[in-house]
């Protein structure tokens, strides 16, 4: 990884003891000791319900979501160009953290945990607020057409406002709009949406980014969004 970045990739991603540590430095940035569930991502439209201490295993658990209510203990997702998306329950204190490229976007990901939020503690849609974190933006962020065709499918209505064609089978994609929507269509009220205006494309200064570091260095690290709630 890129000297004095705070990679805070999965543990099969780098040596043990860098990612512990820069995970001690995360926790101390946010005066929160908690320990931090992850789960190993494969950009699937899989979720995994945190309940106890059992459920902290990244090695064990291929996912791209959690859902918990478990007190001091964050749900942490990784990223570097890919959409993180948190999600609270003002009333049930449950919660949510979402890894959406655009595999997972497609397949309703964010949907699919806001049903299982709703189906395991009960939430009515109206009480969540989300918050959409920095992810490649739809100005940069090119697809060629087999992810136009998946998403001219699986999203219709709003193919024509995500989707602005660039070259002969390729395109533009906005995964923060795509998934903004999936929010709106299971209930969550637009004010309680808010969305990071920051392209990790754009701003490698302050982003790891899959698709600008990967392809001059070989590599990148990931940024971590976490939450949680206290006792």
């Amino acid at each position: 990884m890129p000297k004095n970045d705070l990679n805070l990739s999965g543990f099969q991603d780098d040596s043990s003891e860098n990612i512990a540590e820069n995970r001690r430095r995360f926790r101390l940035a946010l005066d929160c000791d908690f320990p931090i569930a992850t789960v190993w991502q494969i950009h699937s439209s899989e979720i995994k319900s945190v309940k106890s201490e059992l459920d902290i295993d990244e090695a064990k658990f291929k996912a791209d979501a959690m859902i918990s209510r478990l007190p001091e203990t964050l749900l942490g997702v990784k990223t570097a160009d890919c959409v993180p998306i948190l999600v609270g329950d003002r009333k049930t204190a449950s919660f949510a953290a979402v890894h959406a490229g655009w595999r997972g976007t497609a397949d309703l990901i964010l949907a699919k945990t806001i049903e299982k939020m709703i189906s395991e503690y009960e939430v009515d849609p109206a009480n969540l607020i989300a918050a959409i974190g920095p992810a490649a933006c739809g100005k940069n962020y090119e697809i060629g057409q087999d992810v136009i065709d998946t998403f001219s499918t699986n999203f219709p209505k709003l193919a024509t406002r995500i989707l602005v064609p660039t070259r002969e089978g390729h395109a533009l994609i906005d995964l923060h709009q795509a998934n903004r929507q999936q929010l709106l269509d299971r209930g969550v009220l637009s004010e309680n949406i808010y969305s990071a205006p920051l392209c990790t494309m754009e701003r490698t200064d302050l982003f790891f980014s899959y698709r600008v570091e990967n392809k001059l260095h070989g590599k990148t690290g990931r940024l971590m969004a976490v939450i949680g709630r206290r006792a």
